[in-house]
């Protein structure tokens, strides 16, 4: 286990590495309009724009360039997003107080929908699996259907409308200015933008634990627990649910990883001042140490989801050893 979890960490290392390098292309090497004058602004004098090049290193080598924004990418205090290196282009704020003053918002938004779409999905996938081909699991497989169906805009926009401008229950924002991100959740502020996230999140995980239960229930180890006289609970919930859960526990930790790298539609339409905000915010202005800051931070959260999976399927499917 532990010689794995040293490839897993370095090869965590080499995906973050070309990543930043995917980034540092795109957003500074390719496009046509000099780095310069974004920070600048309008009507840039000559001298203004050398002092900035110099100042942002952009008049030297590109490796010199890349590495110094890639040395304010090591994940250790005081290195991480240096506040020397990463301040946006437009308004000079560092990033790294950016993102850490909107992270807070993005976790309790990924928090609460991910808490809601397991207790919706999990719980509705085991009873269809059990029960096949009645009224329940007809219900259950249209609510799959119309959740994977309804887009995650469209559906945040329909709750919009009912909860906030017809029946007046809900505001029409996740936090309401002023108030901090414990009181909002406390208050039900989050719930319009947990829903949002949750239905069509519930939808596949209902599909994807019914048709992996009703795999596993057919396989021989399952008729030879019910042979041994156990019940039809304990085979179910100690023996069948454990290995069907075991592709969920992937598909959760990506979702997860994925959202606490910005919920980016979901914070958008409920204007959320979370890390998706910022990124789009980032993204329209061009602004590419805010850019590189987000893509990192939320390739960082993936990776690491990644390794904390492989380490559970151990613990869950006693098929699975690592050597």
């Amino acid at each position: 286990m532990l010689r794995y979890m040293i490839r897993r960490t370095l090869f965590m290392i080499l995906v973050l590495i070309v990543i930043s390098i995917f980034t540092f292309i795109v957003f500074v090497k390719l496009p046509t309009t000099d780095p310069a004058i974004r920070v600048a602004g309008k009507h840039p004098t000559a001298a203004q724009l050398r002092v900035i090049r110099h100042s942002l290193g952009l008049d030297r080598s590109v490796f010199y360039q890349y590495w110094g924004f890639a040395k304010g990418l090591i994940p250790w205090p005081g290195l991480f997003l240096n506040r020397q290196v990463y301040f946006s282009w437009y308004n000079r704020v560092a990033v790294h107080d950016e993102i850490f003053s909107r992270l807070p918002v993005t976790l309790a938004l990924t928090v609460g929908g991910a808490i809601m779409w397991l207790l919706m999905g999990i719980p509705i996938g085991i009873i269809s699996a059990i029960k096949p081909g009645t009224l329940i699991d007809r219900a259950a497989m249209i609510f799959a259907l119309v959740g994977v169906s309804a887009p995650v805009f469209f559906l945040a926009l329909v709750l919009l409308y009912l909860f906030h401008f017809t029946w007046h229950i809900a505001p029409s924002s996740g936090i309401p200015p002023g108030e901090s991100v414990i009181g909002a959740v406390l208050k039900g502020d989050f719930v319009l933008p947990w829903i949002s996230l949750a239905v069509t999140s519930a939808a596949f995980y209902s599909r994807m634990v019914r048709g992996n239960l009703m795999e596993t229930m057919s396989e021989d180890y399952i008729r030879t627990a019910r042979s041994k006289g156990l019940s039809e609970r304990r085979v179910i919930y100690k023996h069948g649910l454990r290995s069907a859960l075991t592709p969920v526990v992937t598909m959760f930790g990506m979702d997860v990883a994925f959202l606490l790298g910005g919920a980016v539609i979901t914070e958008s339409v409920f204007q959320l001042p979370g890390l998706g905000q910022y990124t789009i915010q980032a993204l329209y202005s061009a602004d590419f140490p805010a850019v590189m800051g987000v893509t990192v931070l939320g390739a960082f959260f993936i990776v690491i989801a990644n390794l904390v999976v492989d380490i559970l399927y151990a613990f869950l499917d006693p098929r699975v050893r690592y050597t």
